[in-house]
């Protein structure tokens, strides 16, 4: 028995460094408000389809990408997020459910945003967990024709190492990633056995292309993500999709995975992806939270 806990403790602390830093970097956000989850919203001409944005693990639709939403809803944009992945014991923690069962509820989240606003067509934007859903309900859950465009933020698209933490568990354990993802199940974390590296999710999402048809693909990512490892795991090397790092613009930025949600320079460039017709270059970079 006391060899599992210490067994269990190992995969604790990797799944820990994946998810707990989101919930205490933005403990201090609140709810956002104003034109945020608003169903009766109407989509402009100058920003037609709303934007359906999704949280990383371990956090909520009122943290994580909250700010960011609100920043968009200023500018006019018809903005959605919900808490997904949540269970009945632990409503106010998301992202924890299996990959799969997230999405289904991602999926209907979307089409009731399409019914309430009347548009055709949303965007996702995502980041972590939320960027990796974005990629896998479009392909997945069968609604690419009612997706325009994702921008996915530090996604881990091919899997996650998080800095080598789930190589050395899986050299500890005695059951290699097998004992690993049957610790994090039973730890009620069913997701970190399905978005790192070999997990059931990153394998089905990798099996044939992962870009849709008729979809239009962002992939934003840090040199210096220090969870989503390697880095390149984030990116899509197929046509119809741009692959950026945010230091191939502000080169000095050293903003880590849960700052790259607050980070104003991803936030220009996402606003960009979103609205390539009124791009504008970056005027002055700042210096985004290295965690």
């Amino acid at each position: 028995m006391k060899r599992w806990f210490v067994r269990a403790g190992l995969a604790l602390t990797v799944a820990l460094a994946l998810g707990v830093g989101a919930v205490a970097a933005a403990a201090p956000a609140q709810a956002a408000t104003g034109g945020n989850n608003d169903f009766s919203c109407r989509p402009s001409a100058a920003h037609p389809d709303p934007v359906v944005l999704l949280h990383g693990t371990f956090a909520t639709y009122y943290e994580d990408l909250n700010f960011f939403q609100a920043d968009l809803a200023s500018k006019g944009y018809c903005t959605f997020s919900l808490t997904y992945g949540a269970y009945p014991q632990f409503p106010l923690v998301g992202g924890l459910a299996p990959i799969a069962q997230s999405a289904v509820e991602i999926k209907n989240y979307i089409e009731q945003v399409r019914a309430n606003t009347g548009a055709a067509k949303v965007d996702i934007v995502g980041h972590s967990e939320g960027g990796l859903q974005s990629l896998y309900v479009t392909k997945m859950e069968g609604i690419s024709s009612h997706i325009n465009r994702v921008v996915a933020l530090a996604p881990p698209t091919k899997g996650a190492t998080a800095s080598g933490l789930l190589t050395l568990a899986e050299k500890i354990l005695p059951g290699g990633k097998a004992e690993f993802d049957q610790i994090v199940k039973t730890l009620g974390m069913p997701v970190f056995a399905d978005e790192l590296t070999g997990g059931s999710a990153v394998v089905a999402l990798n099996d044939g292309p992962v870009a849709q048809p008729g979809v239009k693909y962002t992939i934003l990512t840090s040199r210096t993500d220090e969870l989503v490892t390697p880095t390149e795991n984030s990116f899509v090397r197929e046509p119809g999709v741009t692959n950026w790092y945010v230091q191939d613009f502000c080169p000095f930025d050293p903003v880590g995975h849960i700052g790259e949600a607050y980070d104003l320079n991803v936030w220009h460039l996402i606003d960009n992806a979103l609205d390539p017709a009124n791009a504008t270059p970056i005027a002055v970079c700042v210096l985004g939270s290295p965690g």
